[in-house]
């Protein structure tokens, strides 16, 4: 696992849930409309948004699409629990994303432009770095 903080718009880390969990069978209006997220339950791996006002509109397999207003944070964990993710509102739409991701989680969050993929090698190189370090 990578140790995650960095800026980033609510925007980006919503594609980058879409990219993670749902971008094969999210319904084409509600990946346009920037104020709908998926939501998932625990037992999957949760995602879950705090908003002020929030209204599901529809459930494709284990997501609930939900129409958001006035986000203060989301939450992300992979269903294999080896990225947890928060994002956090600083000020407007921009917030701070802090956690745990995996290299998969990684590749998404570049792909995402909330890191970039310079830094994504960089986190990549310093994972298999680690991972060849011999017990002391």
């Amino acid at each position: 696992m990578v140790e995650i903080e960095v800026i980033s718009s609510m925007d980006r880390f919503r594609y980058f849930i879409i990219l993670s969990t749902c971008r094969s069978f999210i319904p084409r209006e509600y990946f346009k409309m920037h104020n709908v997220f998926p939501e998932r339950d625990k037992a999957h791996g949760l995602i879950y948004v705090e908003a002020a006002d929030k209204v599901t509109l529809s459930k494709v397999r284990e997501i609930s699409f939900v129409k958001v207003n006035d986000v203060l944070g989301v939450i992300y964990e992979s269903k294999s629990g080896s990225t947890r993710l928060k994002w956090r509102r600083t000020s407007g739409l921009k917030g701070k994303v802090t956690g745990t991701a995996s290299i998969n989680a990684i590749v998404n969050l570049s792909i995402a432009g909330i890191i970039t993929a310079n830094d994504a090698r960089k986190f990549v190189k310093s994972r298999e770095i680690e991972s060849l370090k011999l017990p002391q």
